[in-house]
């Protein structure tokens, strides 16, 4: 077949649920005026056990939950259909975006287009039900609507790891729902220091890249029981210092960092099943030893870090599809630093405290709004220090953990749901620095 009918046939935004593609047809309930609801529509359909593979047949009166997450999945229509025909398919787990669905029409019409065309949705949490009309025009999608965001549930644990005592050390502390610390755990993967973490598929985490001496890229999973598992090989550019966070609900972002050489700003995107990607063309401002957190819900931002020149205070937004915006530049208050670290809380806000500024180890904190803009300098609470890390945990909450100050440390500070850092709670584990943090679930 040939000939593609949009990426989505109804933009969420465009009109009312049940607008019809190009031509401005509104399928409307009987001499009411008004749209077909989705729920009219799934009262009387029959759905079916989740699809996982990339064909299937469609039968008329079913639902479909369609689970895109390994592979696209091609939907082969009913070869004959009569009026009033009905079917139904969901994004099982949000992500037509990465793997999309092709509707293969089988030789009836859809929306009046004929069998050399096929119809593919490529939106995350889309609910697409589909009608037959008549012969001319065929099927008709009833509804085509998506579900912007998904619930934030936060996840409840969290996991510091890796790092120096001055030799470096792959150990790793469990953080509890409640912000309680653990004791070591024996480390698994390569020893090395000034990690990155962050967050993947809604409960799992990933480490990457660092230095043992040398700089590597090798990373490490977490699963959903904070269990670390061996070294991953490198994929794209080794370095030290960068920074990373989770976008789009699911999916994670290495970006910036220090080469051996000089500062860069490529990124690496990290799948929803914690796969790392080859080497994006860097935006902004070259740097290492920054911090990162999510902000309303599904984006990213970065701050701080060292340009060579100096100390920085500018920051990057990471869009919910992982493409990071240029500069923007420092809200006159935030005080420019490197080393600091960053974690998310309240659901869809973050913070960023602590770091290393003109003055030496510093407390001060940063707040971020769910919109990615960043407050100015709240006076700080705990040990100045800086080379830290910080991780959510018990959904909402944050925790800030370890550092270098006076000598190294693994004093924690809790924040709570509404931003507010505690004071030190004391250590627990091997007191370290430059070591990474992310939560799982």
């Amino acid at each position: 077949m040939s000939g593609i009918i949009g990426s989505k046939l109804n933009v969420r935004g465009s009109g009312p649920v049940g607008k019809l593609g190009t031509d401005g047809q509104v399928l409307t309930s009987a001499g009411a005026g008004k749209s077909i609801a989705y729920e009219d529509i799934a009262g009387g359909i029959s759905w079916q056990a989740v699809e996982t593979g990339s064909t299937m047949t469609a039968v008329a009166g079913n639902g479909y939950p369609i689970d895109t997450s390994s592979n696209e999945c091609t939907i082969t229509l009913p070869a004959s259909a009569s009026v009033g025909d009905t079917l139904m398919f969901s994004d099982y787990a949000r992500n037509w975006a990465t793997n999309k669905i092709i509707i293969d029409f089988n030789g009836l019409n859809y929306q009046s287009k004929d069998d050399t065309f096929t119809a593919e949705y490529s939106t995350d949490g889309l609910s697409l039900a589909i009608t037959y009309m008549d012969a001319t025009q065929g099927w008709i999608p009833t509804t085509d609507d998506d579900v912007t965001d998904a619930p934030s549930k936060g996840n409840s644990e969290g996991i510091f790891g890796f790092g120096t005592t001055g030799s470096v050390t792959a150990v790793t502390n469990l953080v509890s729902s409640s912000g309680v610390v653990a004791s070591d755990v024996t480390g698994v993967g390569t020893a090395r220091r000034y990690v990155a973490a962050c967050e993947y598929g809604d409960d799992k985490a990933i480490f990457g890249f660092g230095t043992t001496g040398s700089v590597t890229g090798v990373t490490n999973l977490v699963s959903n029981a904070g269990v670390v598992a061996s070294d991953v090989a490198a994929v794209g550019t080794a370095r030290y210092g960068p920074a990373a966070c989770s976008y789009g609900g699911d999916k994670g972002i290495f970006v910036y960092g220090h080469d051996g050489t000089p500062n860069v700003s490529m990124s690496n995107l990290v799948s929803n099943t914690g796969v790392v990607g080859s080497d994006v063309t860097g935006v902004g401002t070259a740097r290492h030893a920054l911090a990162a957190c999510e902000y309303g819900g599904d984006k990213g931002i970065f701050c701080g870090g060292h340009d060579g020149s100096g100390f920085n205070a500018v920051t990057n937004l990471v869009s919910n599809v992982g493409v990071v915006g240029s500069d923007v530049a420092a809200v006159v208050g935030v005080t420019a630093r490197e080393s600091p670290g960053a974690c998310g809380y309240g659901y869809d806000k973050g913070i960023f405290a602590y770091g290393y500024d003109t003055g030496g180890p510093a407390s001060m904190s940063n707040l971020v709004s769910n919109a990615g803009v960043m407050a100015t300098d709240v006076t700080g609470v705990g040990t100045a220090r800086y080379v830290l890390a910080a991780t959510q945990y018990g959904g909402d909450k944050g925790i800030f953990g370890f550092g270098y100050g006076t000598g190294n440390t693994a004093v924690t500070n809790l924040v709570t749901n509404a931003g507010v850092i505690g004071t030190d709670v004391t250590g627990v584990g091997t007191a370290r620095n430059n070591l990474g943090g992310c939560s799982f679930n």
